[in-house]
């Protein structure tokens, strides 16, 4: 009798350890909208389209290195990710400017929408926790963000292994890795703001709205800003060299407020070797340093990290800022 009241138990056991934990059966049911959507797809076709593009000439431009002895010891692999013949931009420039529009688009709607259709409140009246559908937006999206990114970026090795005819070697393979990751995290800020304002406001047309600004905002005019800034700030002609410095540390600071700065400072040191540091250089600092001489992967992540920790910062403030502000709102509907 108690054998069998054990075994008995035990099915029960393997029974509910079976079912799939609540937040991860709204995490595929997230994902199964999002692929289902054709917002999703044609967003998709047209990143995949230009990107393909810019491999084009890319492959184009470097073709005519290709077997040359220049080509062994000069990384012509990363090359395929940031070099271009002029016509079309590299993959790299196509991937800060449109990347971001994948996070808007699968973030701008989470929560406004779920709300105006008045399947929030039918979802929330089930026995979860209510953290579990915001957290469920974010990491569906995230890994649909990841799928997408690292998929392109494959393509893009095996692309480049067909065309020039060797494989690349293991620091070229974990420098894109990483220059993947990395745009997961840039891109993954922007979904955080979409949430944000998504929930932020009632309409979806708003937050997009708002959305979309802020990204036109920080990709075309804070340039212009920061020129303005730099012409105000200016020293004069027999400044000193301290007062130089300060002047460039000072632009370089406020450039860095915009995460398309961050990223594309990260992302240049990490597929451009060559790259030895990313502020001004005084010849002190220069004494005994090899000219074009590429810096080892290691070298190129402490140089990067103070950008990474700044785009994971400032996407887990926008995250944090969406679960806050989730967590203390009406959940019913109104009409």
């Amino acid at each position: 009798m108690n054998q069998m009241l054990h075994k008995l138990k035990l099915k029960r056991r393997t029974e509910r350890d079976s079912v799939p934990h609540p937040f991860w059966i709204m995490v595929q049911k997230e994902m199964t909208d999002h692929i289902r959507s054709w917002r999703y797809i044609i967003l998709l076709a047209l990143i995949a389209l230009t990107c393909i593009g810019s491999i084009y000439t890319a492959v184009t431009a470097l073709s005519g290195t290709a077997g040359s002895e220049e080509a062994e010891t000069s990384f012509l692999f990363l090359k395929i990710f940031t070099a271009s013949d002029g016509t079309l931009p590299s993959f790299v420039t196509f991937v800060s400017f449109l990347g971001p529009l994948i996070g808007i688009a699968l973030g701008f709607d989470a929560v406004n929408s779920e709300r105006n259709k008045g399947t929030l409140s039918r979802v929330m009246s089930q026995p979860i926790h209510r953290d579990y559908f915001i957290n469920s937006k974010f990491v569906a999206a995230l890994i649909m963000i990841a799928i997408i990114f690292f998929a392109l970026g494959f393509l893009v090795m095996g692309f480049g292994m067909f065309t020039i005819g060797y494989p690349p070697t293991a620091e070229e393979f974990l420098r894109v890795i990483l220059y993947l990751f990395m745009t997961v995290v840039y891109v993954g800020f922007w979904l955080n703001l979409s949430i944000l304002f998504s929930i932020w406001f009632r309409q979806a047309a708003t937050s997009a709205l708002l959305s979309i600004a802020t990204w036109l905002f920080f990709s075309v005019f804070f340039g212009l800003i920061l020129n303005l800034i730099a012409g105000m700030i200016a020293p004069p002609q027999t400044a000193g060299v301290d007062q130089i410095l300060s002047y460039q540390s000072s632009l370089q600071f406020i450039s860095r407020l915009s995460p398309a700065q961050l990223f594309s400072e990260a992302t240049m040191t990490l597929l451009m070797p060559n790259i030895r540091a990313l502020g001004p250089l005084t010849m002190q600092q220069l004494v005994g340093a090899i000219p074009d001489s590429p810096l080892p992967l290691g070298q190129s992540i402490l140089l990067v990290w103070p950008q990474l920790t700044a785009l994971i910062a400032q996407t887990v403030i926008c995250f944090g800022l969406s679960y806050a502000l989730f967590m203390k709102q009406e959940i019913r509907s109104r009409a």
